[in-house]
This record gives structure tokens, sequence and C-alpha cells, in this order.
């Protein structure tokens, strides 16, 4: 039995500012399936590491170089034909650069405050959970019920 799967493998960056500032991007819903707010980021390149994704994927998306993202989490799941994403979740606190937007959305500096008011990507505030809690690691949706996702943190 073999236990190679199909994976699609990604990253997302919690970006701070040192002031209570997160960058969010605000997708287009013409352009993807999941809309709202969310932290920029990407697939990752195939023969490309993880790390160097994530700083290609921000600079692109934002405009920023981030220097030292720390890796703080993952989410995943298993889509409808049964390949697992993986969503790797880096925080960075150093970076260089004027935040510009971007084909794939407009972004901009968001109190963090401000995010139970903003139209949010799918999970987004709970997803923070795993950028702000040192003792959660994982976001796992394992199965759906009645079309609904359920979830758990590890």
């Amino acid at each position: 039995m073999s236990r190679a799967s199909q994976v699609i493998l990604t990253n997302m960056c919690l970006i701070e500012d040192g002031k209570g500032n997160i960058v969010m991007q605000i997708r287009d819903p013409e352009r993807y399936s999941w809309s709202g707010a969310a932290l920029p980021g990407g697939h990752v390149e195939d023969k490309e590491s993880f790390h160097d994704s994530v700083v290609r994927e921000i600079y692109e998306e934002t405009g920023l170089t981030i220097k030292h993202p720390q890796l703080v989490g993952i989410k995943n799941w298993h889509t409808d034909e049964g390949i697992r994403y993986i969503v790797f979740l880096y925080k960075a606190c150093a970076y260089s650069g004027q935040l510009r937007s971007s084909e794939e959305g407009q972004v901009r500096w968001v109190n963090r405050r401000d995010l139970p008011k903003m139209d949010l990507a799918y999970d987004m505030l709970a997803l923070l959970r795993v950028f702000d809690e040192a003792a959660l690691s994982e976001y796992f949706y394992h199965d759906k019920v009645d079309g609904r996702w359920q979830k758990k943190f590890y």
C-alpha cells in the first residue's frame, strides 16, 4: 500500500506592525470562490522551500519583503476530491517596502480590534487563534455534516 497522496501546499502570513495593526487583503468575490478580508498568502511552487514561498507570495501580493517569518501552525482539510489541502501559517513582525495592492486584491493595514466589523473570509476570526495561542498548532476541518465543516483545534 502506497503512503503517497495528493496534496495542495499553500501559505498565509499575519504581518504585524507592532501597533496593533495587521495587513489584510480584500479578495474579489468575482475572482475567488472564497472572498472577503483575509491574510495574504498563496501556493508553494514546485521545488520551492516553504520559507521562500511565503516571502515570495507576500512580496507579490503586498509589496512588503518580510524578514524572519515564523511558522506558527497549519490549517488543513481534504477537498471533495480527496486531496489534502494544507495552509502553512506564518507570522512576521519585521518587513521592508511599501504596502501596495495587486491583482490578488486590495491590501491595507487594519487594526485587529476592527476585524469583527469587517466582511471577513470564511473562518478568519477562528483561524487567528492559531496565530495568537501558543498552545495551538493546527486547525483541522475533518468532516462535513449537513454541508458544514466540523472543525477542531489542536
